[in-house]
């Protein structure tokens, strides 16, 4: 039985070893430190890369872009570091509880302990021994000298208990002096990023308004755009093709028996036409689908979507069940989000602060994607949908507001 047992445990482990070792506390800690360390290490290359921006012109569309990616890089290290502080704070919680356990335990063998050294000195240690020399029998007598020899066994033993549960209560103690510390430091951390983030959006504000100002620099935005938005729609094909491919591949594997059968996707998207939820739930369409004329500049160009004036840092949201496909940024346009609705649809999002979702993650109608951040117009979130080529105009396929 104990052969098999063994057996039993070492398959296992062998098997836990070929399918990757779940982490330990330790591995995950380092992991998520890595995580905010790379975090911290690309806002300090874009600190350098900016200064450098800033030595060479006053204000440039690119260090614009530049304000917009440390933004952008702050609020996910802000979000990380208040998920690690809400798991050092569950730790701490989890260690004090260990240690209340703890102490509750010395407690109670410390009073047992008491409470036998008290009877022994109130009997004293012959006691015990006319107890043996009144005896029955020999073989009473054994019996009471075995008693006497288990107790004092135990006495000894629960001595032993008690140092070692002092031990651990020590151990503990210390770590959760290292665990308090750790908060300590990622709270402190956490304002001064918070402060940082506040200045950034300030001098973003200046550089804004000195670019606004200037024609140039507005016709060059435009531009910009202009060509942001063709490499959007060069995003949009590679995603086509490269679904293409994959739906061939999984029709040729399914031929020959090797995949099972893939689930048949609903037009549940194209049947909720009229009918879907904006990505915001407050906002206005300041620039509609179509030609645009620009106020100041007097210059048509293309919108493959819709402008909704926001809040800054309004929450983005999927208008309907599907797949994030890809995640990207591009000048004038900022943090990009694609969404796979199946059947050929897509929704874009773009002038996203921050992104709450990660390429492959399935969302639902009302999934949070982001947080909306700004254009050079102002407080904006660009939307677009797609199906499969062609641009479609968002209020035709929006609920009407």
């Amino acid at each position: 039985m104990i052969f098999w047992a063994r057996v039993t445990a070492a398959v296992f482990l062998l098997a836990m070893l070929a399918n990757g070792m779940p982490r330990t506390p330790q591995q995950e800690l380092e992991k998520r430190q890595s995580e905010l360390q790379g975090l911290r290490d690309q806002i300090k290359a874009l600190e350098i890369k900016m200064d450098e921006q800033q030595r060479k012109e006053t204000a440039t569309l690119e260090l614009l872009d530049s304000y917009d990616k440390k933004a952008s890089l702050i609020k996910t290290l802000l979000t990380r570091l208040r998920r690690e502080e809400k798991v050092i704070q569950a730790s701490v919680d989890s260690t004090r509880s260990e240690m209340n356990v703890l102490e509750d335990q010395l407690t109670f063998l410390k009073a047992q302990y008491a409470n036998y050294v008290r009877s022994m000195y109130k009997s004293g240690r012959m006691h015990e021994i006319d107890l043996l020399l009144s005896s029955n029998s020999i073989n009473q007598f054994y019996v009471r000298a075995e008693y006497f020899r288990r107790f004092a066994d135990q006495r000894r033993e629960d001595a032993r208990r008690i140092g070692m549960k002092k031990a651990e209560i020590g151990d503990i103690q210390n770590r959760l002096q290292l665990q308090l510390a750790e908060e300590r430091r990622l709270i402190a951390e956490k304002g001064t990023e918070e402060d940082r983030l506040a200045l950034s959006v300030s001098e973003r504000k200046d550089i804004l308004q000195r670019i606004r100002k200037d024609r140039k620099l507005v016709q060059k935005q435009m531009d910009r755009q202009m060509k942001a938005a063709k490499e959007l729609e060069g995003l949009i094909e590679n995603l086509i093709v490269a679904d293409k491919m994959r739906k061939d591949k999984e029709a040729e594997e399914v031929s020959k028996g090797v995949f099972p059968q893939p689930p048949l996707v609903t037009g549940a998207f194209e049947s909720r036409k009229g009918q879907l939820r904006w990505p915001v739930t407050k906002g206005a369409v300041v620039a509609k689908f179509g030609n645009q004329r620009h106020p100041t500049l007097g210059t048509v160009t293309q919108n493959n979507g819709v402008d909704i004036a926001v809040e800054s840092g309004s929450q983005v949201t999927a208008v309907a069940e599907g797949e994030v496909s890809a995640i990207t940024w591009l000048p004038s346009y900022g943090n990009v989000i694609i969404i796979n609705h199946y059947n050929g649809y897509r929704t874009v999002a773009t002038h996203l602060a921050q992104i709450f979702v990660v390429v492959g993650q399935k969302v639902f109608e009302g999934t949070p994607l982001g947080e909306s951040g700004e254009s050079l117009e102002g407080p904006r979130v660009h939307f677009e949908i797609w199906k499969d080529r062609e641009k479609q105009n968002p209020e035709v396929w929006l609920a009407k507001q």
